[in-house]
Protein backbone atom coordinates (compact mmCIF):
# COMPACT_ATOMS: atom_id res chain seq x y z
CA UNK A 1 0.00 0.00 0.00
CA UNK A 2 2.57 2.35 0.83
CA UNK A 3 3.68 2.20 -2.75
CA UNK A 4 0.49 3.32 -3.95
CA UNK A 5 0.37 6.10 -1.56
CA UNK A 6 3.96 7.19 -2.71
CA UNK A 7 3.21 7.00 -6.28
CA UNK A 8 0.01 9.62 -5.32
CA UNK A 9 2.13 11.61 -3.75
CA UNK A 10 4.67 12.22 -6.68
CA UNK A 11 2.10 12.31 -9.04
CA UNK A 12 0.68 15.41 -6.95
CA UNK A 13 3.41 17.29 -6.61
CA UNK A 14 3.86 17.32 -10.33
CA UNK A 15 0.39 18.24 -10.96
CA UNK A 16 0.90 21.02 -8.36
CA UNK A 17 4.04 22.47 -9.81
CA UNK A 18 2.51 22.88 -13.54
CA UNK A 19 -0.90 24.31 -12.18
CA UNK A 20 0.73 27.36 -10.02
CA UNK A 21 3.77 28.08 -12.57
CA UNK A 22 2.98 32.06 -12.96
CA UNK A 23 4.41 33.38 -16.34
CA UNK A 24 6.41 36.39 -15.34
CA UNK A 25 6.59 39.85 -17.48
CA UNK A 26 10.14 40.14 -18.45
CA UNK A 27 11.41 43.71 -17.49
CA UNK A 28 14.35 45.11 -17.40
CA UNK A 29 17.21 44.32 -15.30
CA UNK A 30 19.14 46.23 -12.65
CA UNK A 31 21.62 45.43 -10.57
CA UNK A 32 21.96 46.32 -7.04
CA UNK A 33 25.59 45.75 -5.36
CA UNK A 34 25.33 42.03 -6.35
CA UNK A 35 21.06 41.78 -5.92
CA UNK A 36 19.31 41.78 -9.10
CA UNK A 37 15.97 42.96 -9.94
CA UNK A 38 13.52 42.47 -13.34
CA UNK A 39 14.94 40.00 -16.24
CA UNK A 40 14.63 36.43 -14.96
CA UNK A 41 15.67 37.10 -11.50
CA UNK A 42 13.45 35.61 -8.39
CA UNK A 43 11.20 38.35 -6.41
CA UNK A 44 13.57 40.21 -4.28
CA UNK A 45 12.20 40.87 -0.42
CA UNK A 46 12.85 43.74 0.92
CA UNK A 47 12.03 45.68 4.01
CA UNK A 48 12.96 49.52 5.68
CA UNK A 49 14.23 50.06 9.08
CA UNK A 50 12.48 51.76 11.72
CA UNK A 51 15.42 53.14 13.83
CA UNK A 52 16.61 56.55 14.04
CA UNK A 53 19.02 56.26 10.96
CA UNK A 54 21.78 58.31 12.83
CA UNK A 55 21.86 55.70 15.47
CA UNK A 56 23.84 53.62 13.17
CA UNK A 57 24.64 51.03 16.12
CA UNK A 58 21.05 50.18 16.28
CA UNK A 59 20.38 50.69 12.53
CA UNK A 60 22.89 47.82 11.80
CA UNK A 61 21.93 46.01 14.45
CA UNK A 62 18.27 45.51 12.85
CA UNK A 63 19.31 45.26 9.21
CA UNK A 64 21.34 42.19 10.60
CA UNK A 65 18.07 40.76 11.66
CA UNK A 66 15.89 41.73 9.03
CA UNK A 67 18.86 39.84 7.02
CA UNK A 68 18.71 36.77 8.77
CA UNK A 69 15.22 36.50 8.67
CA UNK A 70 15.10 36.42 4.70
CA UNK A 71 15.41 40.11 4.04
CA UNK A 72 17.50 40.45 0.79
CA UNK A 73 17.08 44.54 0.41
CA UNK A 74 16.97 47.25 2.88
CA UNK A 75 16.06 50.91 2.98
CA UNK A 76 16.83 53.54 5.43
CA UNK A 77 15.48 56.74 6.19
CA UNK A 78 17.63 59.87 5.34
CA UNK A 79 15.57 62.79 6.80
CA UNK A 80 18.95 65.30 7.35
CA UNK A 81 22.92 65.28 6.83
CA UNK A 82 23.96 63.49 10.20
CA UNK A 83 21.40 60.94 8.91
CA UNK A 84 23.48 60.65 5.57
CA UNK A 85 26.82 61.07 7.50
CA UNK A 86 25.67 57.59 9.30
CA UNK A 87 24.93 55.90 5.72
CA UNK A 88 28.54 55.05 5.60
CA UNK A 89 29.13 52.92 8.82
CA UNK A 90 25.34 51.10 8.07
CA UNK A 91 26.52 50.51 4.36
CA UNK A 92 30.23 49.06 5.94
CA UNK A 93 28.64 46.59 8.38
CA UNK A 94 25.48 45.63 6.19
CA UNK A 95 25.42 41.71 5.25
CA UNK A 96 22.65 43.38 2.65
CA UNK A 97 22.27 45.98 0.00
CA UNK A 98 21.31 49.20 1.64
CA UNK A 99 18.72 51.82 -0.10
CA UNK A 100 18.60 56.12 0.69
CA UNK A 101 15.21 56.83 1.47
CA UNK A 102 15.07 60.86 0.86
CA UNK A 103 12.85 63.17 0.29
CA UNK A 104 13.24 66.83 -1.34
CA UNK A 105 17.16 67.58 -0.55
CA UNK A 106 19.49 66.21 -3.71
CA UNK A 107 22.29 67.05 -1.41
CA UNK A 108 21.25 63.87 1.31
CA UNK A 109 21.21 62.01 -2.55
CA UNK A 110 24.62 62.84 -2.71
CA UNK A 111 26.08 62.66 0.39
CA UNK A 112 24.60 59.00 0.91
CA UNK A 113 26.10 57.92 -2.68
CA UNK A 114 29.55 58.95 -1.68
CA UNK A 115 29.01 57.22 1.75
CA UNK A 116 29.13 53.98 -0.87
CA UNK A 117 24.53 53.45 -0.63
CA UNK A 118 22.91 50.70 -2.79
CA UNK A 119 20.11 52.68 -4.83
CA UNK A 120 18.61 55.67 -4.08
CA UNK A 121 14.95 56.41 -3.40
CA UNK A 122 14.40 59.61 -4.89
CA UNK A 123 11.46 61.41 -7.03
CA UNK A 124 13.13 63.75 -9.20
CA UNK A 125 10.71 66.02 -10.05
CA UNK A 126 10.85 67.22 -6.09
CA UNK A 127 14.71 68.34 -5.89
CA UNK A 128 14.47 71.56 -7.87
CA UNK A 129 16.45 72.53 -11.14
CA UNK A 130 17.49 70.09 -13.93
CA UNK A 131 20.58 70.84 -13.17
CA UNK A 132 20.52 68.96 -9.24
CA UNK A 133 18.84 66.06 -11.31
CA UNK A 134 21.90 66.06 -13.48
CA UNK A 135 24.08 65.99 -10.49
CA UNK A 136 22.48 63.16 -8.88
CA UNK A 137 22.22 61.40 -11.84
CA UNK A 138 25.66 61.44 -12.97
CA UNK A 139 26.22 60.73 -9.29
CA UNK A 140 24.73 57.58 -9.31
CA UNK A 141 25.62 56.74 -12.80
CA UNK A 142 29.48 57.51 -12.20
CA UNK A 143 29.06 54.52 -9.54
CA UNK A 144 26.04 52.46 -11.18
CA UNK A 145 23.74 53.13 -8.28
CA UNK A 146 19.95 52.82 -9.30
CA UNK A 147 17.43 55.06 -8.70
CA UNK A 148 13.73 54.06 -7.52
CA UNK A 149 10.91 56.52 -7.73
CA UNK A 150 7.99 56.05 -5.56
CA UNK A 151 5.03 57.55 -6.09
CA UNK A 152 1.92 57.46 -3.91
CA UNK A 153 -1.30 58.74 -2.96
CA UNK A 154 0.33 61.39 -0.79
CA UNK A 155 2.60 62.82 -3.13
CA UNK A 156 0.39 63.75 -5.88
CA UNK A 157 0.43 67.38 -7.37
CA UNK A 158 -2.18 69.63 -7.26
CA UNK A 159 -2.20 69.53 -10.58
CA UNK A 160 -2.67 65.99 -11.31
CA UNK A 161 -5.60 65.97 -8.31
CA UNK A 162 -7.30 68.35 -9.67
CA UNK A 163 -7.13 66.80 -13.64
CA UNK A 164 -8.14 64.05 -12.04
CA UNK A 165 -11.02 64.72 -9.27
CA UNK A 166 -9.18 63.05 -6.59
CA UNK A 167 -6.06 59.82 -6.40
CA UNK A 168 -7.34 58.15 -9.65
CA UNK A 169 -4.84 55.33 -10.83
CA UNK A 170 -4.40 57.14 -13.97
CA UNK A 171 -3.45 60.48 -11.68
CA UNK A 172 -0.70 57.82 -10.04
CA UNK A 173 0.19 55.84 -13.56
CA UNK A 174 0.70 59.62 -14.80
CA UNK A 175 2.91 61.08 -11.95
CA UNK A 176 5.23 58.03 -12.18
CA UNK A 177 5.85 58.93 -15.47
CA UNK A 178 6.70 62.20 -14.97
CA UNK A 179 9.28 61.37 -12.73
CA UNK A 180 10.43 58.91 -15.37
CA UNK A 181 10.23 61.24 -17.79
CA UNK A 182 13.18 63.81 -16.05
CA UNK A 183 15.71 61.03 -15.28
CA UNK A 184 15.33 59.87 -18.77
CA UNK A 185 16.21 63.40 -19.97
CA UNK A 186 19.24 63.36 -18.51
CA UNK A 187 20.00 60.06 -20.08
CA UNK A 188 19.81 58.02 -16.79
CA UNK A 189 17.49 54.61 -17.48
CA UNK A 190 18.30 52.70 -14.03
CA UNK A 191 15.24 53.26 -12.90
CA UNK A 192 13.02 51.09 -10.55
CA UNK A 193 9.24 51.80 -10.16
CA UNK A 194 6.65 51.91 -7.10
CA UNK A 195 2.99 52.97 -7.27
CA UNK A 196 1.80 52.57 -4.32
CA UNK A 197 -2.01 53.56 -2.55
CA UNK A 198 -3.36 52.66 0.91
CA UNK A 199 -6.50 51.09 -1.05
CA UNK A 200 -5.48 47.82 -2.23
CA UNK A 201 -8.18 47.88 -5.83
CA UNK A 202 -6.50 51.35 -6.61
CA UNK A 203 -2.67 49.77 -6.25
CA UNK A 204 -3.91 46.86 -8.66
CA UNK A 205 -4.97 48.82 -11.23
CA UNK A 206 -2.22 51.43 -11.32
CA UNK A 207 0.81 48.87 -11.35
CA UNK A 208 -1.42 46.58 -13.77
CA UNK A 209 -1.88 50.47 -16.03
CA UNK A 210 2.04 51.28 -15.37
CA UNK A 211 3.74 47.71 -16.15
CA UNK A 212 1.49 48.03 -19.77
CA UNK A 213 3.23 51.41 -20.02
CA UNK A 214 7.34 50.51 -19.35
CA UNK A 215 9.62 48.12 -19.00
CA UNK A 216 11.30 49.28 -15.73
CA UNK A 217 11.27 46.81 -13.27
CA UNK A 218 8.44 47.44 -10.36
CA UNK A 219 8.81 47.51 -6.58
CA UNK A 220 5.15 46.21 -5.11
CA UNK A 221 3.63 47.39 -2.12
CA UNK A 222 0.16 48.26 -0.84
CA UNK A 223 1.34 51.66 1.37
CA UNK A 224 0.39 52.10 4.60
CA UNK A 225 -1.39 48.90 4.69
CA UNK A 226 -1.76 48.90 8.60
CA UNK A 227 -1.04 46.63 11.51
CA UNK A 228 0.13 43.05 11.30
CA UNK A 229 -3.12 41.27 10.69
CA UNK A 230 -5.14 43.78 8.33
CA UNK A 231 -1.97 45.08 7.17
CA UNK A 232 -0.86 41.52 5.76
CA UNK A 233 -4.52 40.74 4.09
CA UNK A 234 -4.39 43.69 2.43
CA UNK A 235 -1.01 43.55 1.56
CA UNK A 236 -1.00 39.57 -0.07
CA UNK A 237 -4.41 40.64 -1.70
CA UNK A 238 -2.79 43.49 -3.58
CA UNK A 239 0.38 42.20 -3.58
CA UNK A 240 -0.54 38.84 -4.22
CA UNK A 241 -2.84 39.61 -6.94
CA UNK A 242 -0.08 41.35 -9.20
CA UNK A 243 2.52 38.74 -8.92
CA UNK A 244 -0.67 36.34 -9.91
CA UNK A 245 -0.64 38.44 -13.18
CA UNK A 246 2.62 38.44 -13.49
CA UNK A 247 3.50 41.52 -12.28
CA UNK A 248 6.49 42.86 -9.93
CA UNK A 249 9.85 42.11 -9.17
CA UNK A 250 10.45 42.82 -5.55
CA UNK A 251 8.38 43.58 -3.16
CA UNK A 252 7.73 45.36 0.79
CA UNK A 253 4.93 44.38 2.69
CA UNK A 254 4.37 47.71 4.86
CA UNK A 255 3.18 46.67 8.34
CA UNK A 256 2.71 48.92 11.50
CA UNK A 257 4.86 46.45 13.36
CA UNK A 258 8.13 45.26 13.48
CA UNK A 259 9.64 45.03 10.48
CA UNK A 260 10.99 41.44 11.16
CA UNK A 261 7.42 40.71 10.06
CA UNK A 262 7.05 42.10 6.94
CA UNK A 263 9.49 39.51 5.75
CA UNK A 264 7.43 36.76 7.30
CA UNK A 265 4.86 38.00 5.22
CA UNK A 266 6.43 38.72 2.02
CA UNK A 267 8.07 34.97 2.36
CA UNK A 268 4.42 33.52 2.94
CA UNK A 269 2.88 35.51 -0.26
CA UNK A 270 5.79 34.19 -2.56
CA UNK A 271 5.85 30.41 -1.52
CA UNK A 272 1.85 30.59 -1.48
CA UNK A 273 2.05 31.53 -5.44
CA UNK A 274 4.76 29.04 -5.91
CA UNK A 275 7.72 32.28 -6.14
CA UNK A 276 9.58 30.99 -3.78
CA UNK A 277 10.75 27.48 -3.08
CA UNK A 278 13.02 27.77 -0.04
CA UNK A 279 11.36 27.17 3.67
CA UNK A 280 8.62 25.32 5.08
CA UNK A 281 4.95 25.20 3.02
CA UNK A 282 3.19 24.90 6.17
CA UNK A 283 -0.74 23.81 6.20
CA UNK A 284 -2.32 23.16 9.28
CA UNK A 285 -6.32 22.63 9.80
CA UNK A 286 -8.56 25.11 11.36
CA UNK A 287 -9.58 22.14 14.06
CA UNK A 288 -13.78 21.28 14.63
CA UNK A 289 -15.24 19.02 17.06
CA UNK A 290 -13.30 15.86 15.87
CA UNK A 291 -9.62 17.27 16.79
CA UNK A 292 -8.91 15.63 20.24
CA UNK A 293 -5.27 16.37 20.93
CA UNK A 294 -4.50 20.08 21.17
CA UNK A 295 -3.39 21.17 17.42
CA UNK A 296 -3.52 24.81 17.99
CA UNK A 297 -0.51 24.56 20.46
CA UNK A 298 1.37 21.97 18.76
CA UNK A 299 1.04 24.12 15.46
CA UNK A 300 2.16 27.18 17.16
CA UNK A 301 5.35 25.40 18.73
CA UNK A 302 6.20 23.95 15.30
CA UNK A 303 6.08 26.77 13.32
CA UNK A 304 8.10 28.83 16.20
CA UNK A 305 10.43 25.98 16.10
CA UNK A 306 10.99 26.06 11.93
CA UNK A 307 11.80 29.73 11.83
CA UNK A 308 14.90 30.26 9.74
CA UNK A 309 14.91 26.92 8.48
CA UNK A 310 15.02 27.38 4.67
CA UNK A 311 14.40 23.65 3.75
CA UNK A 312 12.09 23.19 0.97
CA UNK A 313 9.74 21.33 2.70
CA UNK A 314 5.40 20.89 2.70
CA UNK A 315 4.62 20.23 6.47
CA UNK A 316 1.51 19.08 7.09
CA UNK A 317 0.04 18.99 10.56
CA UNK A 318 -3.67 17.64 10.54
CA UNK A 319 -6.18 16.89 13.49
CA UNK A 320 -7.99 14.51 12.53
CA UNK A 321 -8.65 11.03 10.64
CA UNK A 322 -11.32 12.87 8.25
CA UNK A 323 -9.00 14.96 6.62
CA UNK A 324 -5.84 14.17 7.77
CA UNK A 325 -4.20 11.50 6.15
CA UNK A 326 -4.93 12.52 2.41
CA UNK A 327 -3.43 15.89 3.64
CA UNK A 328 -0.48 13.96 5.13
CA UNK A 329 0.08 11.65 2.47
CA UNK A 330 0.43 14.54 0.24
CA UNK A 331 2.86 16.37 1.90
CA UNK A 332 6.63 16.21 2.30
CA UNK A 333 5.69 15.40 5.69
CA UNK A 334 2.81 15.35 8.11
CA UNK A 335 0.98 14.01 10.55
CA UNK A 336 -2.82 12.80 10.65
CA UNK A 337 -3.72 13.00 14.40
CA UNK A 338 -6.44 10.70 17.00
CA UNK A 339 -7.17 10.80 20.37
CA UNK A 340 -3.96 11.30 22.31
CA UNK A 341 -1.71 10.29 19.39
CA UNK A 342 -1.15 10.85 15.63
CA UNK A 343 0.13 8.91 12.78
CA UNK A 344 3.70 10.81 11.11
CA UNK A 345 3.41 10.37 7.10
CA UNK A 346 7.07 10.87 4.91
CA UNK A 347 6.75 11.26 1.37
CA UNK A 348 3.16 9.09 1.39
CA UNK A 349 4.01 6.83 3.72
CA UNK A 350 3.35 6.01 7.65
CA UNK A 351 6.11 5.87 9.45
CA UNK A 352 5.47 5.58 12.96
CA UNK A 353 2.88 6.07 15.81
CA UNK A 354 3.23 8.78 18.35
CA UNK A 355 1.99 9.89 21.54
CA UNK A 356 0.38 13.11 21.77
CA UNK A 357 3.24 14.47 23.92
CA UNK A 358 6.01 13.18 21.15
CA UNK A 359 4.34 15.00 18.31
CA UNK A 360 6.84 17.78 18.43
CA UNK A 361 9.90 16.08 18.66
CA UNK A 362 9.25 13.18 16.52
CA UNK A 363 8.13 16.03 13.45
CA UNK A 364 11.26 17.88 14.70
CA UNK A 365 13.44 15.00 14.36
CA UNK A 366 12.09 13.85 10.77
CA UNK A 367 12.35 17.63 9.53
CA UNK A 368 16.20 17.90 10.72
CA UNK A 369 16.70 14.59 9.00
CA UNK A 370 15.05 15.54 5.48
Amino acid sequence: MHKIHTLLYNIYKRGVDKVISIERKKTREVLIKGIKIGGNSPIVIQSMTNTDTRDSSATINQIKSLAEEGCEIVRCAVPDMEAAEAIKEIVLNSPISVVADIHFDYRLALKCIENGISKIRINPGNIGSMERVQMVANACKKKNIPIRIGVNSGSLSKDILNKYSGVTPEGLVESALEHVSILEKVNFNDIVISIKSSDVLTTIESYRLLSEKVDYPLHLGVTEAGTTLRGAIKSSIGIGTLLYLGIGDTIRVSLTADPIEEISAAKEILKSLGLKKEGIVFVSCPTCGRTEVDLIKISQEIEEKLKGVKKNIKLAIMGCIVNGPGESRDADIGIAAGKGEALIFKRGEIIKKVKESEIIPALMEEINNF
